[in-house]
């Protein structure tokens, strides 16, 4: 019996839920945090988590305005793995743009 490849999905993506975050930053940088989660399909408070890290280590800058933030990704930094490490943030979301 033959089935259908889409219906069987592994459990498992290829990129991390970092980047999913800067991914779904870079449709909407005025996404609020809890639509950043649901996009994502994880909790709001691993959204915090993931934004402290890109913010900390310079992937993401968070603008106040008014009772939102506005994120802005900079895409001129490099990917920390080996593998990726010649290419930006900014390769990477162009990659994988709609």
């Amino acid at each position: 019996m033959l089935t259908d490849p889409q219906l069987e999905m592994p459990p498992w993506t290829f990129l991390t839920n970092h980047a999913h975050v800067l991914l779904a930053i870079s449709h909407d940088p005025e996404l609020r945090q809890r639509d950043i989660a649901h996009v994502v399909g994880i909790t709001p408070g691993a959204v915090v988590r993931i934004l402290h890290d890109l913010e900390e280590n310079g992937y993401v800058t968070a603008e106040r305005i008014g009772r939102r933030n506005r994120y802005e990704i900079n895409t001129s930094v490099k990917l920390r793995h080996p593998l990726e490490a010649d290419h930006t943030v900014g390769d990477l979301i162009a990659s994988l743009r709609d």
